[in-house]
């Protein structure tokens, strides 16, 4: 089996607070505090509840514990992260800052902690992330063929905005993101992959007229909410609007309604006639990248990118 050493992994035991120029910590004179994953998980608690008291009785552990584990978290960070007052506890801009890195923090140790488990029954992990629209039809027959053919290779797959991956990829919780027309920071490697287009589809009567009451608006992204609302402001806030991808074709093909899905997803049920699809129907076309990061392992990560080459071809 080709060994999939894909990416140089980082675990990031701490990040500074961007913009503070004097915020360096010295790691290895405090690495013993550092590797406490506690002390970033509590601040989230705190930041969440807005209160050390309810923090506490979230985490099952006294306030004093929680005041201790942040009082050592701003020691080391050299900023109050917190105002505290009768009312609770509240964010200060040292805080809302270091908020974001918080969340990497923990996110990179749940990665470690989860790859470290499969070690011993798969050698190696591929971390993959993309919308929902993308793992239907496509995503998962990649996983399909890949588990098949190199079945040490253990697969996460997740589904989210493409912010959220992207910022995963900046990390390095996250191998490889297939996005939309995505907008990726210096570091990261954009391959396009297929146009995806979308396509109008109607399960009533030859004849009818649309209208707003047999609409069905599908949220495919902010991208192509914006587009709809552009080209069908009459139809931009309809009886029905649905945040389910994939699954609102079922409610689509059961009720009689029209709503605008990935053609690829669509194809077979118009070719049955379960769908029609108007001659006149616009159309929108959104490409498909898949992105993931420079610094990589070239020999044993061609093959993975090949198959999802070959994989996207069907659509082109």
């Amino acid at each position: 089996m080709c060994n999939f050493k894909f990416f140089r992994k980082r675990i990031l035991l701490f990040v500074t607070i961007e913009n503070f120029d004097r915020s360096y910590v010295d790691v290895e004179r405090h690495t013993e505090s550092i590797m406490d994953v506690s002390l970033a998980r509590t601040f989230l608690i705190v930041a969440e509840t807005g209160s050390f008291i309810d923090a506490g009785r979230k985490m099952n552990i006294t306030q004093s514990t929680v005041s201790a584990r942040i009082k050592g978290l701003e020691d080391l960070l050299g900023r109050p992260l917190f105002t505290r007052s009768k009312f609770g506890a509240e964010l200060t801009g040292a805080g809302e800052l270091f908020q974001k890195h918080a969340l990497a923090m923990v996110r990179v140790w749940q990665q470690a902690q989860l790859q470290v488990s499969l070690a011993d029954q798969h050698p190696d992990h591929i971390s993959v992330g993309a919308p929902l629209s993308l793992w239907n039809g496509f995503l998962l027959k990649w996983v399909s063929g890949l588990r098949t053919d190199t079945p040490g290779v253990a697969v996460s797959g997740s589904a989210g905005l493409a912010s959220g991956l992207i910022q995963r990829l900046i990390e390095g919780t996250l191998d490889i993101a297939i996005l939309y027309r995505p907008s990726p920071p210096p570091g990261l490697t954009m391959e396009h992959l297929f146009d995806e287009e979308f396509v109008l589809v109607t399960s009533t009567k030859p004849g009818g007229r649309r209208g707003a009451n047999d609409y069905a608006l599908i949220d495919w992204g902010a991208d192509f909410l914006q587009d709809h609302a552009a080209a069908f402001p009459e139809l931009s806030n309809p009886a029905l609007n649905l945040d389910l991808g994939p699954m609102s074709l079922e409610y689509v093909i059961a009720n009689h309604c029209s709503a605008y899905f990935p053609s690829r997803m669509v194809r077979h049920h118009v070719a049955r006639g379960r769908l029609r699809q108007p001659k006149r129907g616009r159309k929108f076309v959104y490409p498909v990248y898949m992105v993931y990061p420079e610094t990589r392992n070239e020999e044993s990560f061609e093959p993975l990118l090949e198959r999802m080459r070959t994989e996207a071809a069907r659509f082109n």
